[in-house]
């Protein structure tokens, strides 16, 4: 019998999350074999709503062998059956199961950033013009990445996912009215002064229709805006590589200066993976103050209560955003200890709280 929590977790993504519709095609997407029980839960939850269930389960080591033996050519050609996919499902359901979170650290960044060049098209395609929900599922990598026992990592994720977020919904409104009427915000802290333009871009609550777990208002800045510089506390993690102490300095918009205490070679080169690479794609305010410690995973980081973060790269058309890049970073600012948040000078958030 099921773990009844995956079971409510399966229900929450289809009804909730993307609300599948009778005739409706689905793709369950899941990175390894170990994600199987909430695939079967899934599959059953779309059938029972009356949609067409696809599923796409992956071996994890393949990639490691596609980095080590495919040619150049190879690593840029676009499948283009995936594409016709990606093309003709009406949703996605995308489940990260890492058997290792290390897998790729041994691979040259600059591959990484190639193939993701390559597979921009699909990527775009799902973004963009899809529904899709993006989800963990509890394995010993995940657990160990966070410290904690995979018990423990169970009642985290669960913790975090199993509520109620038509109430997370009603929280986030308030913000998003704030923030739709903004002009600027000011962050300020730890060898912080950042200050990003806003003006008639749409800030997006998010409350489990595209992440679960969920607990952000984010936005996409004005591409040419951003001034100052930045210090993220927590280390950012892409493409299983960890990037730890990374300073940045904007002018008009753009990174021009880099620094990381920890693998500053993979900054410079996800930062030169193209021209939108270096510019901001996102700012979020993370609002889940259930989600109190940090896992060295982004999809719960960045919801962080008293939190914001910056993404380099990619941003979205759905929150106003130009910029163009095969990349999408998410950097994470701790405000708790000592920081603020401004909108058009009015101090918003203080230490990590709200005072709106």
């Amino acid at each position: 019998m099921a773990d009844p929590r995956i079971r409510r977790l399966a229900s929450i993504l289809v009804g909730h999350s993307l609300n599948v519709k009778r005739g409706e095609t689905v793709l369950i997407s899941a990175s390894s074999e170990l994600a199987k029980p909430l695939v079967l839960e899934l599959f059953r939850e779309v059938l029972k709503r009356g949609g067409h269930p696809l599923t796409s389960i992956s071996f994890e080591e393949t990639l490691n062998i596609f980095y080590t033996t495919a040619s150049r050519t190879q690593i840029m050609h676009l499948p283009r059956t995936r594409l016709y996919e990606a093309r003709n499902v009406d949703c996605v359901i995308n489940i990260r199961a890492p058997v290792n979170k290390k897998g790729l650290s041994g691979i040259d960044p600059g591959l990484i950033g190639l193939r993701s060049k390559a597979l921009k098209p699909i990527s775009d395609v799902i973004v963009n013009t899809k529904r899709w929900v993006l989800c963990n599922f509890p394995t010993n990598a995940l657990a160990q990445e966070a410290d904690m026992s995979l018990e423990e990592y169970e009642d985290f994720l669960y913790r975090a996912t199993n509520i109620d977020w038509k109430k997370v919904k009603s929280r986030e409104m308030k913000l998003k009215r704030l923030l739709d009427r903004g002009s600027r915000i000011r962050i300020v802290g730890r060898d912080t002064d950042i200050t990003i333009g806003i003006t008639g871009r749409k800030a997006i609550p998010c409350y489990g229709e595209r992440n679960m777990p969920d607990g952000e208002v984010f936005l996409s800045p004005l591409e040419s805006s951003a001034e100052g510089y930045i210090y993220f506390e927590m280390p950012a993690i892409y493409q299983g590589r960890e990037v730890t102490g990374i300073r940045l300095r904007f002018k008009k918009g753009r990174v021009v200066d880099a620094r990381a205490d920890k693998n500053e070679d993979f900054l410079y080169a996800m930062l030169n993976t193209d021209r939108g690479a270096r510019y901001l794609g996102e700012v979020g305010i993370g609002v889940n103050y259930g989600i109190k410690r940090f896992s060295k995973d982004i999809l719960f980081d960045e919801k962080i209560g008293g939190t914001v973060h910056l993404a380099v790269g990619k941003s979205y058309r759905s929150a106003g955003g130009r910029n163009r890049s095969a990349i999408h970073w998410d950097m994470i600012k701790d405000l708790r200890g000592n920081g603020a948040i401004y909108i058009d000078g009015r101090l918003i958030q203080k230490n990590g709280r709200f005072l709106i």
